[in-house]
């Protein structure tokens, strides 16, 4: 298959110099947005789609601000303003403040302190509304993440060149992290590479790579994605070399049917040049057990051994 000089899949074929890797690793791609006015409604989708720890410590790092907020406020309005009658709790003002902030905005409220006088009485009103939403809109996006179909495969650290029939191929190969069942599982992969254009410009290029076998019915092991490497193909001739003068970068998008959650799912992936393993083979990932059933190893995902060109 020759490039298509017309071909864009999104990625624009503008070169001005040298570029990093279009995708990065954990499937997102490599742009960065300037120019954004306000939030420019991003943080809905930020906070669905960050990082478990971060999202955690946002949630938290919000509730401690909240609550160190309207304790200062409390304190502000003078020492008499939170009462716990006869009893004496032990505890400096700022603690009283803050413990019975976290009692108001959590809406616990367990009578050991209880608000005096009108500015009071207000400050807790609003902090009660304002923890009543918040928790809301947190138990939301928590929500929204736990229920967010996404596909959690494994890709092996490195693609390889290897023996293919009579020739030669390139390789790489996935799994499912997950326990669930995918579906009609598809595979994409696109070469991206820098050439000169027919007025001697550097252009970016994109070509589809043809596959052994596009889509399986089921993952349920490994497969090993595989695109021959004959005359046809752009990788054709091509060595370590020319695939490092080239920029080149393999693009792949992997589509299944989650048979839990009952939607498609995709992800994406990429490998550059220096990724590519040349003469070499996969070692099998899974064995028969004993006992008679399929024993998949996901640590051997990417193990390799080096074979005779």
């Amino acid at each position: 298959m020759t490039p298509n000089s017309s071909f864009d899949p999104g990625l624009t074929q503008q070169y001005t110099g040298s570029l990093l890797r279009a995708i990065n690793k954990d499937g997102s791609f490599n742009v960065r947005r300037r120019g954004l006015r306000g939030l420019a409604g991003s943080t809905y989708m930020h906070l669905v789609t960050m990082p478990w720890t971060r999202f955690f410590s946002v949630v938290i790092l919000a509730y401690l601000l909240v609550n160190f907020s309207f304790a200062s406020l409390y304190l502000s309005l003078g020492r008499g303003v939170l009462h716990s009658g006869e009893r004496d709790l032990g505890m400096s003002d700022f603690s009283r403040a803050l413990f019975f902030s976290v009692q108001t905005l959590t809406t616990v409220g367990y009578g050991a302190l209880y608000p005096f006088g009108m500015a009071a009485n207000a400050v807790a009103a609003v902090e009660a509304g304002l923890g009543l939403m918040g928790f809301a809109l947190a138990t939301g996006l928590l929500f929204a993440r736990f229920s967010r179909p996404t596909a959690k495969l494994v890709f092996s650290d490195q693609m390889i060149v290897a023996p293919y029939q009579e020739g030669t191929s390139l390789q790489f190969r996935i799994a499912n992290r997950r326990g669930n069942v995918l579906m009609e599982v598809q595979a994409d992969m696109m070469l991206a590479t820098v050439e000169l254009d027919g007025n001697g410009h550097l252009q970016r290029r994109y070509t589809e790579l043809r596959l052994e076998r596009k889509s399986i019915f089921f993952l349920a092991l490994t497969w090993t994605v595989v695109h021959p490497i004959d005359a046809e193909s752009p990788l054709w001739g091509k060595s370590a070399a020319d695939l490092e003068a080239l920029q080149a970068e393999v693009m792949i998008l992997i589509k299944g049917y989650d048979d839990t959650f009952s939607q498609v799912v995709n992800t994406r992936y990429s490998y550059r040049w220096d990724e590519v393993q040349w003469s070499a083979r996969f070692v099998p990932a899974f064995e028969v057990h004993p006992a008679g059933h399929m024993e998949l190893d996901l640590t051997k995902i990417s193990h390799t051994i080096s074979v005779t060109p």
